[in-house]
C-alpha cells in the first residue's frame, strides 16, 4: 500500500511543476510580445515628435507675423524675435521664455525670407539633415 501511495505522490509532484520547456516557451512568447509593443510605441513617438515640431513651426510663424506687424517688415533672422536691432515699435521678445528652442530632434530651426512678404521656417526632421525629404516647413 505504501508503494502505491508513494507512486501517486510522486506522480502528483511531476504534474504540479512546470517543465523547463514550458518555462522557456513562456519566456519566448513574452519576449516577442515585448518586441511588438516596443516597435509599436517607437512609431507613435516619431509621429508625436513630428506633430509637436509642426506646432512649434506654426508658433514661430505667428511670432514672425507679430514682429512684422510691429516693425513693418519681416525679421532678418529668428534672433530678431528675441532682441531688438533698433526697429521702431519693437514690442518683443516675441518668443516666450526669451529663447528659441530647437526642434524635437535637437536641431535648430532654419528661417529664410521669401520675397517681400513671405518666409519659411524649416526643421531638419527626424534625420537631422536640412534639405532632405523628411524636412518639416510652414
Amino acid at each position: 500500500m505504501k508503494e502505491k501511495e508513494s507512486k501517486q505522490i510522486e506522480s502528483r509532484r511531476r504534474k504540479a511543476g512546470f517543465s523547463l520547456i514550458e518555462i522557456m516557451l513562456v519566456v519566448a512568447i513574452m519576449g516577442m510580445l515585448a518586441t511588438l509593443v516596443a516597435v509599436g510605441l517607437t512609431g507613435r513617438q516619431k509621429q508625436a515628435m513630428i506633430k509637436l515640431t509642426r506646432a512649434d513651426i506654426q508658433t514661430l510663424g505667428s511670432c514672425v507675423k507679430l514682429y512684422e506687424v510691429d516693425a513693418g517688415k519681416l525679421p532678418d533672422s529668428l534672433d530678431n524675435l528675441l532682441r531688438s536691432t533698433g526697429e521702431p515699435n519693437w514690442n518683443g521678445p516675441y518668443v516666450e521664455g526669451g529663447t528659441i528652442q530647437p526642434d524635437k530632434w535637437g536641431t535648430p530651426f532654419s528661417y529664410a525670407k521669401k520675397g517681400d512678404s513671405g518666409f519659411e521656417i524649416r526643421s531638419a526632421g527626424p534625420d537631422k539633415q536640412m534639405n532632405t525629404e523628411d524636412d518639416l516647413t510652414n
